[in-house]
């Protein structure tokens, strides 16, 4: 590699060798010829090799010393900026690395290369120290502390720059826009949050060029592990991997800051750092510990962290959301906001966060409270627009989406849902521009194409719809094509307009309640049915069916929650929502990301807004394990068993082998406002001053848990009494089955007698 010394040397020897006149300077004319020397295959006009004198003398016009030209400084500043390759101009010129003597016999390059404090080096390093690098580097709270880190960023700077040479002339390096996409709120910085570079490079990193550079950076890094002292070694491999990280070159960066991590285990910063660069790699298990780690030693360190602690609530919450965890998020969104109140990026990732577990209130004011401080922040107008729909308010929605595409026209999320909100109000034809404008910026969105074709088809171009279609397919084979083109096809065959037929016949009609029989006494009534379909598609969103109810029994066992005491001294085992999320975390570990947040979305709506009806924040956990049990899978007789030993475990039964008659109560009307709201919210008026002290047994428990009037039986079994028009019938009989094979047995009998009944399944 070349050393400072000798890379200095060599740009002092095509100075001198173009100074022809001796005066310290580089005229025009000498400039000229320099350009052309080093330029040898490249046949220059007149009129360019003055556009790139003019540039030269502009851009560097502080190293102009008048007639003289360009000073030897202002050449090195040149080639310190990436305009030329010291190495490949000095070769080009056929020059040679030999000492220089003066007049007193002492080699200068020596003598430069030797000392770490030369006057020579200081009125080097000097200028780059305050002009060249980045802000960050003179920060007093995160910059550089020691002369030879200077040394050590400046000799980075040209390996980085060499490799950027090489791979741009091998067309390795690649742009990823995916920046024009939502910003989820990522800070790059240790202060204040800024947005990320719009073109994000990525590097190859599996060629020699690559492997060589790794190879020098190994040699930078060994030089900064032998500095004087520990601070300085520090000091050395935390420049580095910030240099390294500004390139976006991760994980060389992640390597530096673990580094720092060994040398200086307390200190925040290399911690938070070490974070980040987890988190852009996709690692975020492994930044979320990061994040904890630097959020630990910050709070243990006092006052000297307080700037960055917000940032490292806001980091670590976007790395639990990635993990799927965003009511834990939310905790740190929010510790963030109050730690900083003018934080309007906390705010925002808040009110996302909130949206995303269906608190759509909530979100709409952090949100609101966001834009407040930040007008012109359009991801924030985007999720506003998104709850406000979500709350019905459609007409605000779309003045909120539209402010978002007005202040960034590429908005793809903003464009997307707005989209999405116009087919929701049937307005197809808009529906279908905005996802020609998603898929003007983001070509391969299937999502965007597929919809596209839904909406031409709502707005009755069929034929237009059967090309984005097929585009789509094009783009992925996903189920969901295949099943739009079959419901396509169908349309197509019935030709049916609005909900009817070419016969103006109705696709639909609605049958009386009346006309739906049973067959047999185990069938369950239609009403009730339609309960139970309800808490089937609760189950399915939330996967609790394939969550062994067993687990909930090793949590109460295996689990530490402290007793904690209600408003009216009853003691609970009290938790915070967030931290229950970290339970069912642990009970639905076979979801991904994406499909848990899914999951706790519909539990926090449908049971913890009802189990934390005074909104503190923190739930009872017997109780919630009770809820949840039925649920579950497992034998029907288990799952009550452990509801009721969920019960036992609550401190309000501690130390008895039975429950309480009014805990037991308590329970079923719980679950009936819960699971059929319609007919437990004034039972759940009915709940307080239960006084019945009476112990409950398990059999006893299960017969209340059964009963047909006001138990919830219901979890052991056509909803809105439509059917197809084609299938009209006097009477509609249902039957439920225990299996496929006896369906499809009682199917074929049937398809043999009478046409009187129609047997449907459970």
């Amino acid at each position: 590699m070349t050393t400072r010394g000798s890379r200095s040397e060599k740009v002092k020897r095509i100075f001198q060798q173009f100074d022809t006149n001796r005066d310290g300077g580089l005229n025009r004319e000498e400039m000229s010829a320099l350009v052309v020397a080093v330029n040898p295959r490249v046949k220059f006009s007149d009129e360019q090799i003055s556009a790139i004198l003019d540039e030269v003398f502009r851009t560097y016009g502080e190293f102009i010393d008048g007639e003289k030209g360009l000073t030897f400084d202002g050449l090195l500043r040149t080639y310190d900026d990436g305009a030329g390759d010291v190495d490949r101009d000095f070769d080009a010129l056929g020059l040679e690395l030999k000492p220089l003597e003066d007049k007193n016999g002492i080699s200068q390059a020596s003598e430069e290369a030797a000392s770490s404090s030369s006057v020579v080096d200081e009125r080097i390093m000097e200028p780059h120290k305050k002009q060249r690098t980045a802000a960050w580097a003179a920060s007093p709270n995160h910059g550089i502390v020691f002369d030879d880190t200077w040394k050590l960023v400046d000799d980075l700077e040209i390996l980085i720059k060499r490799l950027k040479s090489k791979q741009l002339k091998d067309g390795k390096i690649k742009n990823d826009n995916s920046d024009v996409f939502s910003d989820a709120g990522w800070s790059r910085e240790l202060g204040p949050s800024t947005e990320l570079s719009e073109k994000r490079v990525i590097w190859d990193e599996t060629g020699p060029d690559y492997a060589a550079f790794v190879k020098e950076l190994g040699v930078l890094r060994s030089r900064a592990d032998r500095a004087r002292s520990r601070a300085e070694a520090f000091d050395g491999q935390m420049a580095i991997g910030r240099v390294l990280y500004e390139h976006y070159l991760f994980q060389e960066a992640l390597v530096s800051f673990k580094r720092a991590c060994e040398l200086t285990p307390f200190d925040v910063k290399p911690h938070f750092r070490a974070g980040n660069c987890l988190y852009v790699l996709g690692k975020h298990s492994e930044a979320k510990g990061e994040f904890l780690l630097a959020l630990e030693a910050a709070e243990a360190g006092g006052n000297q962290w307080a700037y960055l602690l917000p940032q490292i609530h806001v980091n670590l919450g976007i790395a639990l959301e990635a993990e799927g965890m965003v009511l834990s998020a939310c905790e740190h969104y929010r510790e963030a906001a109050i730690l900083c109140p003018t934080h309007f990026r906390a705010l925002k990732l808040l009110g996302s966060a909130l949206f995303g577990v269906g608190e759509y209130k909530a979100a709409v004011k952090a949100l609101e409270e966001a834009i407040y401080m930040k007008n012109d922040y359009a991801d924030a107008h985007c999720d506003l627009a998104s709850a406000l729909h979500a709350m019905g308010d459609d007409e605000n929605a779309i003045k909120e989406f539209q402010k978002a595409i007005d202040l960034k026209p590429g908005h793809v999320d903003a464009l997307y849902n707005l989209g999405g909100l116009y087919m929701d109000m049937g307005r197809y034809q808009r529906a279908s521009e905005m996802y020609t404008r998603v898929l003007g910026v983001w070509p391969n969105h299937w999502r965007a194409q597929l919809n596209k074709a839904v909406s031409l088809l709502g707005a009755g171009e069929t034929d237009e719809a059967k090309k984005a279609l097929k585009e789509a397919l094009k783009m992925t084979n996903r189920v969901e094509l295949h099943d739009a083109i079959s419901h396509l096809k169908q349309l197509q065959k019935r030709k049916l307009r609005g909900n009817g037929n070419g016969n103006n016949e109705a696709a639909f009609i609605t049958v009386e309640p009346a006309k739906f029989k049973t067959v047999g006494e185990k069938t369950t009534l239609r009403p009730e049915l339609a309960i139970a379909l309800d808490i089937r598609t609760f189950q399915r969103i939330t996967r609790l069916n394939r969550c062994d109810v067993e687990l909930i029994k090793k949590e109460m066992s295996e689990g530490d929650v402290p007793v904690s005491y209600s408003g009216s001294g009853v003691p609970e085992k009290s938790i915070r929502k967030a931290s229950l999320e970290g339970i069912i975390f642990k009970l639905l570990n076979f979801l991904k990301p994406e499909t848990f947040v899914g999951a706790v979305k519909a539990i926090n709506q449908k049971i913890l807004s009802v189990l934390d009806e005074s909104e503190t924040g923190r739930v009872d956990l017997g109780m919630f394990f009770a809820v949840i049990a039925p649920l579950c899978g497992g034998a029907a007789d288990k799952r009550k068993q452990i509801a009721y030993e969920s019960l036992l475990w609550r401190p309000v039964n501690e130390g008895n082998t039975q429950i309480k008659k009014s805990d037991a109560l308590r329970y079923i009307k719980l679950l009936r406002a819960i699971y059929i709201p319609s007919h437990g919210i004034s039972e759940m008026l009915e709940i307080h001053g239960e006084t019945d002290n009476s112990l409950v047994s398990i059999s006893e428990f299960v017969t209340m848990f059964d009963d047909q009037e006001w138990g919830f039986s219901i979890i052991q079994c056509y909803c809105e009494g439509k059917v197809p028009s084609s299938c009209k019938l006097e009477e509609y009989s249902f039957k439920e089955y225990a299996s496929e094979s006896e369906a499809v047995k009682d199917k074929c009998l049937w398809f043999g007698g009478s046409k009187g009944s129609s047997p449907g399944g459970s």
